[in-house]
């Protein structure tokens, strides 16, 4: 445990954060599996909760890039067969 007072709040403010972080990135995993899995055809909605995600600053821009990217492609060949 910390000792020092600084270290407590810092402890406690990076604990709310990974809980804020947490939920944000199980959001977007969810919304991913179900528009690659055919389930959320709506990828218009992915994209939206990927640019969210970046915009608050829990993925990587490029994450969220390569992500609608991969899920593009597999919409894309669903659609066709």
């Amino acid at each position: 445990m910390p000792h020092h007072k600084s270290a407590r709040k810092r402890l406690q403010k990076s604990r709310s954060e990974r809980t804020y972080n947490r939920a944000i990135k199980s959001q977007v995993k969810k919304v991913v599996k179900a528009t690659s899995e055919g389930k959320g055809d709506d990828l218009p909605e992915a994209y939206a909760v990927l640019d969210r995600a970046v915009k608050k600053g829990v993925i990587p821009a490029n994450r969220a890039a390569r992500t609608k990217s991969r899920l593009t492609k597999r919409t894309a060949g669903k659609s066709d067969s």
